[in-house]
Order: C-alpha cells, then sequence, then structure tokens
C-alpha cells in the first residue's frame, strides 16, 4: 500500500483517468504508449514503492494477455477464413431474402449477432460494411438505416456475450459460468440490440440525411457486381456451423458435470475442449477445411490469410494487456480498496458499481476492451467480498457499461463515420447515441433479471 490514502487515492484516480481522456483524445497519443505512461506516473503519484510500480504493471499485463492473446489471435484467423471464403456474405444474402427488402434493417441486426460472435467489432466491421452498402443499394435505403442496426448487432456481442476476449476475461475475473452467462447474455442482449439497432435507426434516419454519393459503397458496390457469378459461396448451414461451433464446444464444456461423470477422461475432456481457447483453435482447424479445403483453397493460400490477418491484431493485443496492467496498478495501490469503501457507504449495488467503472474507463480510453477488462480487475476483489453477487449478471453489466458514449476518442467511431460518409455531429446523432442506448437498455434489463432470478 502506498502512502497516499482514503479520498486522496481516488483523486489521484480520477486524474489519471482524466490525463487519458486528454491524451488520447486532444494529444492524439497512441492509446499503449498512453495507457503506459499513465500507469507509472501513478503509481508513483501515490507513493508505490519505486521497485513494484513496473512489476505490478507487468503482472497485469501477463495476467491478461496469458489468455486473451490466444483468443485474439484465434478469432482473427477464424474472422479471416469467413471473408475469403464468401461466408458472412452467404449469411447476408440468406438472410436478406428470408426477410425481406422492407425488414432489411432486422435482416442486418440478425447478420451481425451472428458474425459478431467470432469476432473483433473492427473485423466484423469490415467484413459486412461492403455488404451493407450493397444491401443499402439494391433496397434503395439509407446507410443509416442498413448500418446502425448492423453497428449495433456487432457492439451488443462485443460487449456481453462470449466468446468474446473481453467477456471471456470477466467471465474469468469474476469466476463466472459460461453457460449461464451465455444464456443471460442472449436474454439481454437480443432486445438490446433491436432497441437500440432497427427500432433506434428506424426513427433517426427520418433526421440524419447523407450525401447522395459516397465514394467508397461506389467502390464496395462495384466491387461486387464485378465478381457476381464468379464466385461461389459456401452453403449457408456449413457457414453458420463453422462461426457458432467455439459457442457450441464452450456450452458442451460448461455442462460437463451434467453430460459426464466429474473427474472421469469424458469428463475432463469435455472441459479441455469446452475451454475458450481450445474452442477457438478446433473452429479455426475446421474453417481451413470448410472455409478453405473445400472453397479451393490451397495450403499456401491458407498459410497466406493467417499469417496476414494476425499482424493488424497487434496494437489491439498491446493496447489489451496495457489495460489489464493499469487495472493492476490501481489495485495494487490500494486504489480498489478505496473504491471499495466508497461503494459501501454510498449503498451502491455491486452490479451498478461494475457498470459505473467500465463507463469511467469507457469515456477515458475509447476502447470498450479497455474498459471491460480493466474494471473487472478492479471490480473482482470487491465483487468476491460481497455475499449474493451473481458474477454471470455482473459479467452484463460491467460489458455494458463498456459500451457507453462510443466519441473521438474510440476508433469506432472513426470507423462509422468515414465509412458511412457522415459529419462528426452525424456520427454522434446515430452511433454514439445508439451505444448510449446499448448501454443504459442492458444494465436496466440485467437488474431487472436480477430481480426475477
Amino acid at each position: 500500500m502506498g502512502a497516499v490514502t482514503g479520498t486522496t487515492l481516488l483523486v489521484y484516480a480520477l486524474i489519471a483517468v482524466i490525463a487519458l481522456v486528454i491524451l488520447i483524445a486532444k494529444f492524439k497519443l497512441n492509446p499503449f504508449i498512453t495507457l503506459v505512461v499513465v500507469s507509472v506516473a501513478l503509481g508513483f503519484a501515490v507513493g508505490m514503492p519505486m521497485g513494484d510500480i513496473i512489476k505490478s504493471f507487468e503482472a497485469g499485463v501477463g495476467g491478461t494477455l496469458g489468455h486473451i492473446a490466444l483468443v485474439i489471435g484465434l478469432g482473427t484467423m477464424l474472422g479471416k477464413m469467413m471473408a475469403e471464403s464468401g461466408g458472412a456474405e452467404r449469411i447476408a444474402l440468406t438472410l436478406i431474402d428470408f426477410f425481406g427488402e422492407k425488414n432489411v434493417h432486422w435482416a442486418m441486426v440478425v447478420i451481425a449477432f451472428i458474425v459478431g460472435l467470432p469476432v473483433f467489432f473492427e473485423v466484423g466491421f469490415v467484413l459486412l460494411v461492403p455488404i451493407a452498402f450493397n444491401v443499402a443499394k439494391r433496397t434503395n435505403t439509407s446507410m443509416v438505416l442498413v448500418g446502425i442496426p448492423m453497428v449495433a448487432g456487432l457492439s451488443v456481442v462485443h460487449g456481453l456475450i462470449p466468446p468474446h476476449p473481453a467477456a471471456l476475461l470477466a467471465v474469468q475475473a469474476y469466476g463466472a459460468d459460461m453457460g449461464k452467462t451465455i444464456m443471460y447474455a442472449l436474454i439481454v442482449g437480443v432486445p438490446t440490440a433491436a432497441i437500440a439497432g432497427p427500432l433506434f435507426a428506424k426513427l433517426i434516419d427520418r433526421h440524419v440525411k447523407l450525401p447522395e454519393v459516397n465514394p467508397l459503397a461506389a467502390q464496395f458496390t462495384e466491387e461486387a457486381e464485378n465478381i457476381k457469378g464468379t464466385r461461389q459461396l459456401p452453403g449457408f448451414g456449413i457457414t453458420i456451423f463453422t462461426i457458432l461451433l467455439p459457442v457450441i464446444l464452450m456450452l458442451i464444456g460448461s455442462w460437463a458435470d451434467l453430460i459426464a461423470t466429474p473427474k472421469t477422461f469424458a469428463n475432463d475432456f469435455l472441459k479441455l475442449i469446452g475451454n475458450s481457447v481450445m474452442a477457438l483453435l478446433i473452429a479455426a482447424l475446421v474453417s481451413f477445411y470448410t472455409f478453405g479445403k473445400a472453397r479451393g483453397f490451397g495450403r499456401d493460400a491458407i498459410l497466406k490469410f493467417t499469417n496476414e490477418c494476425v499482424a493488424p491484431t497487434a496494437i489491439i493485443i498491446l493496447v489489451v494487456g496495457a489495460g489489464g496492467g493499469f487495472g493492476r496498478i490501481l489495485r495494487d495501490s490500494g486504489i480498489s480498496t478505496a473504491i471499495v469503501d466508497v461503494a459501501t457507504h454510498a449503498n451502491v449495488s455491486v452490479l451498478v458499481l461494475g457498470w459505473l467503472v467500465a463507463v469511467m474507463i469507457r469515456i477515458a480510453t475509447g476502447s470498450a476492451t479497455v474498459a471491460m477488462t480493466t474494471a473487472a480487475g478492479i471490480v473482482a476483489p470487491i465483487a468476491a467480498s460481497v455475499p449474493g453477487t451473481r458474477p454471470e449478471l455482473l459479467v452484463l453489466t460491467t460489458g455494458a457499461g463498456s459500451l457507453i458514449l462510443s466519441h473521438v476518442n474510440d476508433g469506432g467511431f472513426w470507423l462509422v463515420k468515414e465509412y458511412f460518409n457522415m459529419t462528426v455531429t452525424q456520427t454522434f446523432k446515430t452511433w454514439s447515441v445508439a451505444e448510449t442506448i446499448i448501454s443504459v437498455v442492458a444494465l436496466l434489463l440485467t437488474l431487472g433479471l436480477a430481480t426475477v432470478t
């Protein structure tokens, strides 16, 4: 414990969060560098022994990345194989035919929900945005009506539903049951995505008018027309099976004790394949056949795809690790304990506390993943000391908090702005509001769920 105690610790923590916002948003400093600098400065300011500051930070990074780096790498490979094979396109076309052209906004949220399961928000966005452009052109609708449900669906899955890395880390940190978390996440996530996606998009579409010509959209729709008829897409069934395989395996793992007698070979084996890393590894290997060999790609092509896709995840991995390091500094410096004291006196429920801490870090860093992983690190010891805490619901409220108010320090904000050809004001009115709706609705639904389960 450092020399600084009590309220002063909270003041330093608040200064650290404000410093993160200013350095990332105003001075455009790299989020990874910023998290390292602010973490070390915070440890020094609160009086942690100098020899312990870097050790504490490294322990936080190592503890976070030991699991997450593997998940990011494997999930990205699975997403890349899906993109190259045309699997995402197959899902889109099938669902649009099923929903009909008048309900494309509902089709897009369903597509995003399914495609978003194995991939990061950014990866899912890049996979689906060409499909969104084509849908908008084919049905003569605005990118607001088609695109907002898409990003809402991706965002809900990203923040609430394992096997996403942040949600998985929160499951681990809180000691939650994977199967129950997925079940509760679907109960909360489906209506949340419907409200923040299709329903909100229908409302805001009347008030936000985009330019008729979108240079990016023109490029993607021309490309799609050029390859039309020359590329045979994989079947809908095999595509859905490959994408949902990690989720199925994780559910089997969480139900292992019901399927086979505990401590037997069968039980241990089910738990092994149900581990998130193993589940994603198996799905990635299956995708090399279903999205690779079966689609006519040779070994060299599959190797090229898997090598190419991992490089862009380096900065994500570094930022997530640094977020874990920042969280560890907050814990080891005694700031977590100070937050416990404030929470105890303020009589804030642990579920709401998880949401509030994630909200603070999300607004500060712009990253939902950093917000969720860091908040889980801070709140986990608090939750462990409060009897009757529901860890599965705590994963959901923390995830909900991590999605609030995406603004200029969030990469997702600029992705949406540039691809949808919006002004900054229009992006705030659409994307930022949609994210805030997701955060608040998911919190309220989870608190409602806590009262009836």
